[in-house]
């Protein structure tokens, strides 16, 4: 049956009651936010993925740097990408190997790779390499509150590091640093070590640059060629590539002996043992260039007339006629044979004053011309000419076989002829380059060329000294710090020693002269002393530290002052002889099977001890002999800390309670307050 409704018919709409909508809107509710937690959750699962493919272990990288933490999950790293940011979509983790492929400039060649050469030690090789030649690589390390140590020998010189203002990256080569005080010193590595147990090592590939910023505590690590020093190898693409390791470690100690083992060479012979123990007597600072035959031979007759051992008479500038000459000036040492058969007769070895260049006005300028041995011009036609603190000349090439062997062959004939011992090799930095110039072997990193005439020294090691060092520590001669001035402050001064010594020490070098006792004096850059001698009391205090350094050397002489001078000097050069160098020959010993320095800081010892970490006024002889200098004006009393262990004072004092410090410890003028560990 079928029922028909009027074509006018509308059917009513039922309302829904007042108690189904808030279920309705309850349900919508609900749907919104199952599906926003699906969402969420969609994010958070891709975020989690994201973390731990950026994410190894104990480190965290970011769009904008990375963190390394040590294994008690404290930052002991911190690294800033300054020229960039890293695109994290394109970065992925293969085993040990994160990879980015892709910046906010553009493409780019980033790892980070782990590599964990022992239990207490994790290394991590980092890589960032751009694809376009018109820009550079920065990183940004922050001290923050750790202290930093390393780097290279600079004209006001700190430890722990301490730079002041703000420098834009420049290149990081081997410079006169006497001369050129705002430049990096003559011996520098691309290495540091923090308080934290953190090192890094920058990859000698790199076209490296450093800068700081003081006021943020912080280094900048930047990779360029473009308007910089730094070339290209041959048949390479100029693209920048920042390259270095971080290495974590259980203590400062053993990170540093673990990468000292790793990336440094070691010595491979001991220098003269002598040279150890008794006085090397320069006639530089007494003299200056106005040295002859006369002079000379009167200088070793008060050698002998006071009672001093001498290790070997340094005759420094200006003996030959032109520089550049190998022979002396027969108007200044008339009868140089009869002088030297005289000296040695008297038993004195004599070393002679060297360096790389070759005036115009000497006969061997035209030799070397003619030979091809001197550094070109960017034709590779003529010589370029250079201008030093002694004129202008050529330098000689020391990338060319046959501009190394003419140079020995000249210093072997001046051995051989007058009984020479060795040779005190002065300059070698590359600011003695000049700014264009062309090598027989192109140099990639112009502080190749300091490595190259290190390498020149080798047959005359015995006595010789270098003033420069990159990736030497295997030549085995002593490596003289630059001149300082006869004053007291931290700017080539007294104080400036033991930061300097350390720093070197740890950058791999363990056999350090350190220059002149009292200071070169150039009364004109002076500010301590009269016009004749540097300050007595900064004598006599630096004389007293020189005894505890690995060689003593003299050039102002004591006589010149009084007899309380005189028998101070003898008292501590025996003392050196006596007490320091059979311990500095017993670790010399060991340093071509360790590395270890000689010459170490006072946390070496005590690792974990913060206060030891900022000691710039004492240190230790091996890990027994601890020495305390006075270092001040107007002072005989010092304050001493003593790291923890049983120490003797010279004075016979056994301190037992320790770590501790000794306030204003009473040190005379005469004296200088050193400890011994007892075991």
């Amino acid at each position: 049956m079928y029922t028909f409704l009027p074509e006018n018919f509308t059917p009513v709409k039922t309302k829904p009651s007042k108690e189904l909508k808030p279920m309705i809107c309850a349900i919508l509710l609900g749907l919104v936010l199952v599906i926003s937690s699906i969402v969420a959750w969609c994010f958070y699962s891709a975020s989690l993925r994201r973390a731990s493919r950026l994410k190894t272990e104990l480190l965290d990288l970011k769009e904008d740097g990375f963190i390394i933490k040590n294994r008690n999950e404290e930052v002991v790293f911190r690294l800033a990408f300054q020229s960039g940011t890293l695109n994290l979509d394109s970065c992925s983790k293969e085993g040990d190997i994160l990879k980015c492929t892709k910046s906010d400039k553009g493409n780019v060649n980033f790892f980070i790779q782990i590599v964990k050469p022992k239990d207490t030690v994790m290394c991590y090789r980092v890589r960032w390499e751009e694809f376009r030649a018109d820009t550079e690589v920065q990183h940004t390390m922050f001290w923050d509150d750790a202290h930093w140590y390393g780097g290279a020998e600079m004209s006001v010189q700190h430890w722990p590091i301490k730079l002041s203002g703000y420098q834009e990256p420049k290149p990081f080569v081997t410079s006169d640093v006497y001369t050129f005080r705002d430049s990096f010193g003559g011996i520098l590595e691309r290495y540091w070590l923090s308080s934290k147990a953190a090192a890094i090592k920058i990859n000698d590939s790199c076209p490296f640059h450093l800068g700081w910023n003081s006021s943020e505590k912080s280094l900048f690590f930047e990779a360029r060629y473009q308007d910089s020093s730094y070339k290209p190898a041959v048949g390479q693409l100029p693209f920048p590539e920042l390259s270095y390791r971080v290495c974590v470690g259980s203590d400062v100690t053993s990170i540093h002996k673990y990468m000292v083992r790793r990336y440094f060479n070691k010595p491979t012979k001991i220098p003269s043992e002598n040279a150890f123990r008794y006085p090397i007597w320069s006639t530089w600072a007494l003299y200056k260039t106005d040295i002859n035959q006369d002079k000379l031979l009167r200088f070793t007759e008060k050698i002998k007339k006071y009672k001093f051992n001498c290790s070997h008479i340094e005759i420094d500038d200006m003996y030959s006629k032109m520089y550049g000459d190998f022979d002396f000036d027969t108007v200044k040492f008339p009868n140089a044979s009869e002088m030297f058969k005289k000296l040695k007769e008297d038993g004195f070895k004599v070393t002679l004053w060297i360096h790389p260049f070759i005036n115009y006005n000497s006969p061997n300028f035209g030799v070397g011309i003619e030979k091809q041995l001197f550094v070109m011009e960017p034709s590779g036609k003529l010589p370029a000419m250079v201008q030093w603190w002694n004129g202008i000349g050529a330098i000689l090439d020391f990338t060319n076989p046959n501009a190394r062997d003419w140079f020995q062959n000249n210093l072997k004939r001046l051995k051989s002829k007058y009984f020479i011992s060795s040779f005190k090799f002065d300059a070698g930095e590359t600011s003695y380059l000049p700014k264009q110039f062309s090598t027989f072997r192109p140099l990639s990193d112009p502080s190749i060329f300091s490595r190259r005439y290190t390498e020149m020294a080798i047959p005359f090691y015995d006595r010789a000294e270098l003033r420069v060092g990159y990736q030497s520590q295997n030549i085995s001669c002593f490596f003289r710090i630059i001149d300082r001035n006869s004053v007291w402050g931290y700017e080539l001064g007294l104080k400036s020693l033991i930061p300097t010594v350390l720093t070197i020490s740890m950058l791999g070098y363990p056999f350090i002269l350190p220059d002149m006792i009292g200071g070169n004096f150039y009364p004109n850059s002076s500010t301590a002393g009269t016009d004749e001698l540097p300050d007595r009391e900064l004598y006599i205090r630096w004389l007293e530290l020189s005894a505890f350094m690995p060689s003593m050397q003299f050039s102002v002489p004591p006589w010149l002052y009084d007899k309380e001078v005189i028998e101070i000097a003898q008292k501590f050069t025996e003392l050196h002889e006596s007490l320091v160098a059979p311990l500095l020959l017993e670790l010399a010993g060991e340093v071509t099977d360790t590395g270890d320095p000689i010459i170490r800081p006072i946390w070496w010892i005590s690792p974990n001890d913060i206060r030891a970490h900022k000691i710039d006024s004492q240190f230790l002889i091996g890990d027994t002999l601890m020495v305390a200098p006075v270092l001040e004006p107007g002072k005989q009393e010092r304050d001493v800390y003593l790291p923890a262990g049983k120490w003797r004072s010279y004075k016979g004092e056994l301190f037992v309670k320790t770590p501790r410090f000794l306030t204003d410890y009473p040190v005379d003028l005469d004296e200088v307050a050193y400890f011994i560990w007892v075991s």
